[in-house]
């Protein structure tokens, strides 16, 4: 068949339902044990594919980091495969930066994917897996694109089946880097008492449940107060709440009831500025589940 020549494609978030710190290893990377979900709060990709291999960002957006996750996923696969094609890229962005949604990780996720059809490579996803990690922790966990325990640094990823599922999200006006949160001494002092527990790189908690709580919290509120600002009223309002990997953004489980279940007496009328609230539905797959199994011909 025909290889389309632009894809418009979803970059979906996540939570981190549970996340221990269980180690680090020799090199820096802290190892992890995470219940991980698919939410749909979502950017939208547009690609468009070019002859002359060059690869931009064509957003009408702000000054792109020399780092920007995107256009490093597109070079790394460019590289690895030996494409002589290029690609436009503009991101819809709707998913805030230093949340602990895995916004970027995302972007680089559903940028391997669409290009990996955008250019015909036909590449499975064994072969993008390595390009992934490479690039951040996450990635391989949007590559897979189902909802999963993650080990290791969050390439050993176990798939989880997970029941339909409203989630409140507050995304606090401040962010947070995830090397600041890690750099903690709190998150040293989590280290130190899972190598007095006996934890290992290969080893991890036996029974991680989706209400054990977030290591990473108690240093990223230290840092940003706001967080807490945000778990009060999502506590009286659902009987829960929990901060999403290194923050800034947390969430409450609303059950299965859906929107209309929040006890929006219960919420704070307005937030305050530069706040963004959603009630998020969990998915069950990658919108782009599938997109690295097959050859594209």
């Amino acid at each position: 068949m025909t290889i389309a020549a632009i894809y418009d494609v979803a970059a979906p978030a996540k939570l981190n339902l549970c996340l221990r710190v269980v180690g680090r290893r020799n090199d820096g990377y802290h190892l992890l044990d995470s219940l991980m979900v698919l939410i749909d709060w979502a950017d939208t990709l547009h690609f468009e594919r070019r002859g002359d291999g060059r690869i931009a960002r064509r957003d009408s957006a702000a000054v792109l980091p020399a780092d920007d996750l995107c256009l490093r996923a597109a070079h790394a696969l460019q590289q690895a495969s030996g494409s002589a094609l290029g690609a436009d890229i503009t991101i819809e962005k709707q998913v805030p930066w230093g949340a602990g949604l895995g916004g970027g990780s995302s972007d680089a996720a559903s940028t391997l994917l669409a290009l990996n059809r955008l250019w015909g490579l036909g590449w499975p996803l064994a072969r993008l897996l390595p390009i992934g990690l490479a690039l951040g922790a996450d990635v391989p966990f949007f590559l897979a694109g189902t909802n999963a325990r993650a080990g290791g640094i969050g390439e050993r990823l176990t798939p989880v089946a997970m029941p339909p599922r409203w989630f409140a999200v507050v995304k606090p006006a401040a962010g947070l880097a995830t090397r600041d949160v890690f750099a903690h001494p709190e998150v040293a002092g989590r280290v130190e008492a899972a190598r007095i527990a006996g934890f290992s790189e290969s080893s991890g908690h036996e029974h991680v449940g989706s209400d054990c709580g977030n290591d990473l919290q108690a240093a990223a509120e230290s840092l940003c107060p706001e967080i807490g600002m945000a778990t009060t009223p999502l506590f009286e309002a659902f009987g829960n709440s929990r901060m999403t990997g290194s923050g800034s953004a947390v969430f409450a489980d609303a059950g299965s009831a859906g929107e209309g279940a929040v006890p929006s007496a219960a919420m704070p009328g307005d937030w305050p500025p530069g706040w963004s609230f959603r009630m998020c539905r969990s998915l069950e797959h990658h919108p782009l589940g599938g997109w690295a199994e097959a050859k594209q011909v």
